[in-house]
C-alpha cells in the first residue's frame, strides 16, 4: 500500500514538473504581476490628479488666504471679499443634516434589519431606499423648493432649508450602509445576548449596535461629504443669493461654501480667480477636518471582538 501512495505521489509530481505545467505557472504569475502594475498605476494615476489639483489651487489661492479673507464676507469687490459668511452657513446647514439625517437613518436601518416584517411593503420601502440613493441631488433641490419652501413656508436660502433637503439626500446611504453594517455582525453575538436573557431591544442596542457603529459611521462620513460640496439642491431653494452679513441662526440667509466658489468663478473681475481658489482650499481643509473628527469618533467608539 506504501509503495502505491510513493508511486501515485511520483506521478502527480511528474506532472507538475512537465513543461505544460511550467507554462501554465508562467502565465499565471505573469497575469498576478500584470494586475498588480494595473493596480499601482491606477493608484499613481489618481495621486497624481489629486496633486497636481493641490498644486494649481495651492499657486493661485494661498496667497489670498490671509485672516481678513477668512473673516470676510461676500463683497462685489474681491479685495474685501472672504468666506466667513459662506463658512458658516456651511457650519450651520451641516449640522442640521447631520442632527437629522444620522440618527433617523440608523433608526431605519436597526428597524429594517432587526426588526421589520417579511412583508411586501417592507420589500417596497428597501427598493425605494435603494432607488433614493441614486437619484440625482438636484431632484431633491426641487423636492425642498416644492415641501419646504412653497408648501410649509419656511425661510429661502436658510440653512434649516438647505439642512433639511440635505438630509433627504444622505438618509439612504446612511441607511444603506447602516444595514450593511449590522448584517455584518455575526448571529452568535445575537444569540449569545438572546441565551443570556436579554431582550430583542437589549441585544440590539447593547450588543449589535456598537459592534456595527464603524461601519454605520464610515456610511455617514460618505453621505455628509457628498452634501458638503453639493450645488444644485442649494441652488433650486435659492442660496445663491447675495449675502454680505453671515448667518446669526439657522433661519437667517446664507450662502454655503460650493455655491461661494460657484459664484465667484463665474465673474468677470479677474480678482475673484484667486478668491476662488482660495475658497476652494478653505473647502478641502472644511471637508478634511470634517472627516478626521469622523474617523477620530468612529476609531473610538470601535469595538473589538
Amino acid at each position: 500500500m506504501s509503495n502505491a501512495r510513493l508511486s501515485g505521489a511520483a506521478q502527480g509530481n511528474a506532472r507538475w514538473q512537465t513543461p505544460e505545467a511550467a507554462r501554465r505557472i508562467a502565465r499565471r504569475n505573469a497575469a498576478e504581476r500584470r494586475f498588480k502594475l494595473i493596480g499601482l498605476g491606477a493608484i499613481v494615476l489618481s495621486l497624481a490628479f489629486l496633486a497636481l489639483l493641490l498644486v494649481i489651487m495651492l499657486k493661485n489661492g494661498l496667497s489670498g488666504l490671509d485672516w481678513s479673507f477668512l473673516t470676510g464676507s461676500d463683497s462685489t469687490d474681491p479685495d474685501v471679499a472672504g468666506v466667513w459668511g459662506a463658512t458658516k452657513g456651511s457650519l450651520l446647514t451641516m449640522l442640521v443634516t447631520l442632527l437629522l439625517s444620522f440618527p433617523m437613518g440608523v433608526l431605519a436601518a436597526i428597524y429594517l434589519e432587526e426588526f421589520a416584517p417579511k412583508a411586501r411593503w417592507i420589500e417596497w420601502v428597501e427598493v425605494s431606499i435603494n432607488n433614493l440613493a441614486a437619484v440625482p441631488s438636484i431632484i431633491f433641490g426641487l423636492l425642498g423648493l416644492a415641501v419646504f419652501i412653497n408648501t410649509l413656508g419656511m425661510p429661502r436660502s436658510s440653512p434649516l432649508v438647505g439642512g433639511l433637503t440635505l438630509a433627504l439626500m444622505t438618509m439612504p446611504v446612511i441607511v444603506i450602509s447602516g444595514r450593511n453594517a449590522i448584517k455584518a455582525v455575526p448571529p452568535s453575538i445575537r444569540d449569545a445576548a438572546l441565551a443570556i436573557g436579554a431582550s430583542k431591544m437589549q441585544t440590539v442596542f447593547h450588543h449589535v449596535l456598537p459592534l456595527a457603529l464603524p461601519g454605520i459611521l464610515t456610511g455617514t462620513i460618505i453621505g455628509m461629504a457628498r452634501a458638503l460640496g453639493e450645488t444644485a439642491p442649494l441652488l433650486m431653494i435659492g442660496m445663491r443669493a447675495f449675502v454680505v452679513t453671515p448667518p446669526g441662526g439657522i433661519t437667517d440667509p446664507s450662502s454655503v461654501l460650493p455655491m461661494q466658489i460657484f459664484l465667484w468663478s463665474d465673474e468677470i473681475d479677474s480678482g475673484f480667480v484667486q478668491n476662488t481658489s482660495a475658497a476652494i482650499i478653505v473647502l478641502l481643509v472644511f471637508l478634511l477636518a470634517m472627516n478626521g473628527l469622523a474617523i477620530y469618533l468612529r476609531n473610538k467608539f470601535e469595538v473589538r471582538w
